[in-house]
């Protein structure tokens, strides 16, 4: 139950303003997972952990504010229209996607297959650029706008191992209940971690997609923190063994080359 007002503590306020204000956050986050679908209020409660007179309070107050809205038929939340005027107010594209363009134009020339750009976004990873490649087969897997709990794609492992350990196993224990929806789990994700950390990159023999595989390399910030990976989805024939490093190859060092161009500019 909240406290009173009268007998917060003395500096408890702030403390609690932050904490409406990540909840709020939370539940946008996973409200913008579901896109144009939207996502059912149970869905919402499970994947923040909050309970549901507490999420139900958020949604109503964002809903009031036009940030979210609720359809009518299916009852499910979504993103309100209110949330892409409010994105107009950064019309440029950040340093990375400038920095990482001609990175994804180079390695989609070589490599022949599909490339996603994910970046990290609190405890989730959001899909930012797609480049389709040449080969007749390609896999579509994440659509751009697309939002994934960080360690349910091999985008994600990269960059959970990319980080410090305690880091990334909070972010796996926080996420925890979210994975059941992609049939996972903490265990396993954490598994994948640590292979990630001796490879050298994520890869996931099953993609998303039955019959696929991703091979993922994480991009750092200037300050050494990991904020995207950049991935390679195929058919599994496309990625046996020889031609899997050959991927991984090309993508570490369009990996470093994005680094290397953001240095100079901290904004990513």
């Amino acid at each position: 139950m909240d406290r009173p007002l009268s007998s917060r503590p003395h500096g408890a306020e702030p403390r609690q303003g932050a904490q409406a204000i990540r909840r709020a956050l939370s539940v946008l986050r996973i409200l913008a997972a579901g896109r144009e679908d939207g996502v059912p209020l149970a869905e919402v409660v499970q994947a923040t952990g909050l309970t549901r007179p507490t999420v139900h309070r958020i949604v109503h107050v964002l809903i009031e504010e036009g940030i979210v809205e609720r359809h009518g038929r299916s009852g499910r939340y979504a993103i309100g229209d209110q949330v892409p005027e409010l994105a107009l107010a950064r019309p440029r594209p950040s340093p990375l996607l400038v920095a990482a363009g001609p990175s994804l134009r180079r390695a989609s020339l070589e490599i022949g297959d599909t490339l996603f750009l994910t970046v990290r976004t609190g405890n989730d990873t959001l899909c930012v650029d797609r480049r389709i490649g040449a080969f007749p087969i390609q896999v579509l897997s994440i659509e751009v706008g697309a939002r994934r709990p960080l360690g349910v794609s091999s985008a994600g492992v990269a960059i959970l191992a990319a980080m410090p350990a305690q880091d990334a196993r909070k972010i796996v224990a926080a996420n925890e209940k979210r994975f059941e929806a992609y049939r996972t789990d903490a265990a396993t994700v954490l598994g994948q971690v640590t292979s990630a950390r001796r490879l050298g990159y994520g890869m996931r023999e099953i993609g998303l997609v039955q019959g696929t595989k991703s091979i993922s390399i994480w991009i750092k910030t200037p300050d050494g923190q990991p904020a995207a990976a950049m991935t390679v989805s195929a058919v599994r024939t496309r990625l046996g063994p020889r031609r899997e490093q050959e991927v991984a190859e090309i993508l570490l060092r369009e990996a470093r080359t994005i680094e290397q161009a953001i240095r100079g500019n901290p904004r990513v």
